[in-house]
């Protein structure tokens, strides 16, 4: 065939150029569109940095997995609605849950929800080929990719055949009766070299490795339970134990040997919480049983968790103290305990409330899962001197674990848990040596985490304005940054009525000859033995503030000639770049830079891959590799290519003005889209505390209780998002001034119109817009989402999400008052709008959750009521069965309309819908 070139006629390009013109037009966005975007969510990286994995989630539909080979930048493999991706040691194998469709899902009814089941699907990541298994409970991929185990999500038939149990058999397992959570399915083996499948009935527990499968297996009496092993190398099974009534908990296996650590139990004792799982290990070479003897007064539960350290020196796992005896319970079971005073009572529904008691009951019940009926203390059993260390105890109840480190920083907050009432949360700390048990006091009584040395010799810790190094062998003190004066070590935008805090650690060498700790803008090293303090970035002269990206969580310390990878934020111009700091000659070198925000996300465990991403307001942050010299970069994800589409709005830029009492600060603006010079457009501020760290932040893509940023800069609106600062006793009017600084800014700009400024906030900016309108008339309407109205009343509420009282919040936090309200009642009237709901002339909608879990429901009820009998313009928005944050996407999305449509009304003067008219009558179906 020969193809003839023919001219293009003058019609042809007139149409291809209206087209590429169409094509490149830019809409506004709509509430529909934003159901598109999507995020990488679960992103995994192979440990030979060859393979990522991550689920594509859009803010509404389906997900979709997504596996790409890192060095060609290439996608290799999608799953349809795959979550939770994981990456086998080898990456030979990329495995998704595969969970119902959203229709599904949503149309089903509560029952037909029930019935709805996971998939799994493994990805070939040699050739992309997809497997898949229906209805999977759960799984385990073997380290060599060659062997997977699963049990199927739903009921083993019966065999109406099965021989029942011998009479002595039968007469044990009237004893037995299993956990109702304990599920015995069937368990597939799947040989992935060959696709061969085995089955195992009735399996309640299992451990997979390279070696072989170790699992549980029960009858339904209970009579007939065991644990097995499954031998690749052979393709034998072997018995390792049989016992009436035996359930299996947890299984480990050993990260290098033919060795397993599992928790056994036994039915015989019916109550669950107080059975004791002895902790066993089993040596498959030669077939050896060993069960590990725990510390007199210990017993190990059923919801301890094992897991080995990488190189399996260590087991670490949970025990529990000796319960006392289960209480008799006394029920009504003749017509003399239906007279008895114990059984009568015994019935009752009460909580004491005590002065004594340590926490509040809503508190104490809020913790009962956590610090007694799951309760598990940290312990370590040690492979090679074969001993058992109890590392925490109800006196040290609390580890921060690192399984790599020898010495780990414990902490005790039970001497002070009466006092967060009012005083907030303290800790007495300590060092503690995993190998020997033994504990070191650090300090009592501190509101800051300190930090331990890897060789357990010194600690570090901020108080009373300084940082301080402790030699814990002498128990002597010595002030490090004392001396410093030309840095900041003490947190100087902290404008709360509580101890100053610092700017943290950075860690310590590996050999704990120095810490190395933050001030304001940069990291110094300071030797332990001379207290030398060596500055290792040079931030303060261009107010750049360096710090640590930890990419290893389980890393003990620095090496000498290590590289850091430092996120350098500029507090300035709010640039968020990257660079290195070679310890071995204190080389600072920045790698990823420009107008935007950058973040190294992971680093490949065994090789030089670093993921990282790049994002401003009209940049999503996709995915980019690069290596540990960041000479070249490639980006291998696109997930939102439809951006350019829309008209997104102008690029931000800061605006400088005065906080209340003089202080220079700094909002970042966005004008509309298209906007042009001298154009005085309607504002929507948005605002919480510090705001400018957003700069460079590509927008949430989702519709909730904030606005959507770029639905308003598409639409017409500029937004402005200020920061806030606050006077200690005075947080309601200091905010306001410094507000009405920032709004007169950009009415002296010419952007905004001075007769259509709206402000939005929720929570503590929910408070702050509410209470500014009692004191000006300068914005046109606001939005307030979950704010407290009456200082006096919410002081003495309760935090129903955590069961904390909301007095520390007052007298130490938030809301910045720093005194009890009876030592200055007159300052909680003073911070409350209700009090000066008369003064209002702001139309004002506020929105709440009936099942608010921080903020008391009835702070909006008050102050709607208030400004109702003041004949104020006020609408109050009540979403049923919501807490704090709107969860329920439905009211998600018509919150947001609403908000458009308030904002459509008033500050555009668009008719307004019948809800702002009338209001919507109540009705049920």
């Amino acid at each position: 065939m020969t193809l003839q070139k023919t001219p293009i006629s003058v019609a042809l390009l007139l149409g291809l150029c209206l087209a590429s013109d169409a094509a490149t037009a830019q809409t506004p966005l709509t509430f529909t569109d934003v159901f598109d975007f999507r995020t990488a969510k679960g992103t995994e990286l192979s440990d030979n940095g060859q393979i990522m994995a991550l689920s594509a989630t859009p803010y509404r539909g389906d997900a979709e997995g997504q596996v790409y080979r890192v060095g060609a930048q290439s996608l290799i493999a999608k799953v349809e609605r795959g979550t939770k991706a994981q990456i086998n040691k080898s990456a030979t194998w990329v495995a998704f849950t595969q969970v119902p469709s959203l229709l599904s899902s949503e149309s089903a009814s509560k029952d037909e929800k029930k019935k709805l089941k996971n998939n799994l699907v493994l990805v070939n990541t040699q050739d992309g080929a997809l497997v898949q298994f229906d209805e999977v409970k759960d799984y385990q991929l073997s380290d060599d990719g060659k062997w997977l185990a699963y049990r199927e999500d739903k009921e083993a038939k019966k065999d109406k055949s099965e021989a029942k149990s011998d009479a002595k058999n039968e007469e044990v397992s009237k004893a037995l009766k299993a956990d109702k959570k304990d599920s015995l399915l069937t368990l597939v083996l799947v040989d992935l070299t060959t696709n061969a499948q085995t089955r195992f009935d009735n399996v309640n527990s299992y451990g997979l490795s390279d070696k072989g499968l170790l699992w549980q297996q029960g009858s339904e009496d209970g009579a007939s339970n065991q644990v097995l092993f499954h031998d690749f190398s052979t393709s034998q099974q072997s018995m390792l134990i049989t016992e009436p009534g035996i359930t299996v908990a947890q299984i480990a296996w050993h990260p290098t040997q033919a060795l397993v650590a599992f928790t056994q139990g036994n039915y015989v004792n019916d109550d669950a919480r107080r059975r004791n799982y002895h902790l066993t290990l089993w040596h498959a070479d030669s077939n050896k049983l060993e069960n590990i003897a725990n510390q007199p007064g210990w017993f190990t539960a059923k919801t301890a968790k094992l897991s080995w350290s990488e190189q399996g020196e260590r087991l670490y796992f949970g025990n529990a103290p000796q319960l006392a005896a289960k209480a008799p319970e006394y029920k009504y079971k003749d017509d003399q305990s239906l007279r008895d005073f114990d059984t009568i009572r015994a019935q009752k529904g009460l909580k004491v409330w005590h002065h004594q008691d340590p926490e509040i009951k809503p508190r104490e019940i809020d913790q009962w899962q956590e610090r007694n009926k799951n309760l598990q203390y940290q312990a370590v059993y040690h492979l090679n001197g074969t001993k058992v260390v109890q590392l925490t105890s109800p006196q040290l109840p609390s580890v921060e674990l690192n399984k790599e480190a020898r010495f780990l920083l414990a902490e005790n907050d039970r001497p002070y848990l009466h006092e967060i009432t009012y005083n907030g949360f303290y800790s007495d700390y300590y060092s503690l040596d995993s190998h020997t048990g033994k504990q070191q006091l650090i300090v009592k009584y501190s509101p800051f985490r300190p930090s331990l040395s890897p060789t357990g010799n010194y600690a570090s810790y901020f108080a009373d304005g300084e940082v301080w190094l402790k030699d814990l062998s002498k128990q002597k003190l010595k002030p490090l940054t004392k001396a410093i004066r030309q840095a900041i070590f003490a947190d100087d935008q902290h404008d709360y009525p509580s101890p100053q805090p610092g700017y943290g650690f950075a860690g310590w060498m590996a050999d704990g000859s120095a810490v190395l700790v933050y001030s304001k803008y940069d990291i110094w090293a300071f030797d332990v033995k001379s207290g030398k303090a060596t500055r290792l970035t040079q931030g303060r002269e261009t107010q750049t503030q360096y710090r640590v990206q930890q990419l290893d969580k389980d890393q003990v310390g620095f090496a000498k000639d290590e590289t850091l990878f430092l996120s350098a934020h500029n507090l300035e111009n709010k640039q968020t770049h990257v660079a290195t700091l070679a310890l071995n000659t204190g080389e600072v070198k920045t790698v990823l830079a420009g107008a935007a925000k950058f973040d190294v996300l992971k680093k490949a465990k065994h090789s030089d891959t670093l993921l990282f991403t790049k994002q401003h307001y009209h940049l999503f942050p996709d995915i980019q590799v690069t290596d540990s010299s960041f000479a070249k970069t490639a980006q291998i994800t696109n997930l939102n290519p439809q951006t350019s589409q829309f008209a997104w709005g102008e690029k931000p830029e800061l605006v400088q003005y005065k906080g209340y009492n003089g202080e220079d600060l700094q909002g970042v603006l966005i004008k509309p889209a298209g906007y042009q010079t001298g154009d005085k457009v309607p504002v929507v501020i948005y605002f919480y505390r510090y705001m400018t760290q957003r700069m460079y932040h590509f927008p949430a893509m989702e519709l909730n209780h904030r606005p959507n940023f770029p639905m308003l800069t598409s639409n017409g609106y500029a937004l402005f998002m200020p920061d806030i600062r606050f006077e200690i006793g005075h947080p309601g009017k200091s905010s306001t001034q410094t507000m009405i600084n920032a709004a007169q800014k950009l009415i002296d700009i010419g952007v905004a119109d001075p007769d259509n400024i709206a402000l939005q906030g929720h929570s503590w900016s929910g408070y702050q817009s509410a209470f500014m309108i009692t004191q000006t008339d300068m914005f046109k309407a606001v939005i307030s989402g979950a704010p407290v109205s009456n200082m006096t009343s919410a002081y003495s509420g309760i935090r129903l999400g955590s069961g904390l009282a909301r007095q520390f919040q007052y007298e130490t936090g938030q809301s910045r008052i720093g005194k009890s309200l009876f030592e200055a009642p007159e300052l909680y009237i003073e911070n409350s709008p209700v009090f000066f709901a008369d003064k209002v002339n702001t139309p004002i909608l506020m929105m709440f959750g009936n099942k608010d879990d921080a903020v008391p429901y009835q702070e909006g009820i008050q102050y709607y009521l208030a400004l109702r009998r003041a004949g104020k313009d006020v609408i109050f928005l009540e979403y049923e069965d919501e807490p704090h944050h709107l969860k329920k996407f439905p009211n998600q999305v018509d919150f947001s309309i609403r908000m458009l449509e308030y904002y459509n009304h008033h500050l555009k003067g668009m008719p307004a819908p019948q809800w702002m008219q009338t209001g919507e009558a109540y009705q049920e179906e």
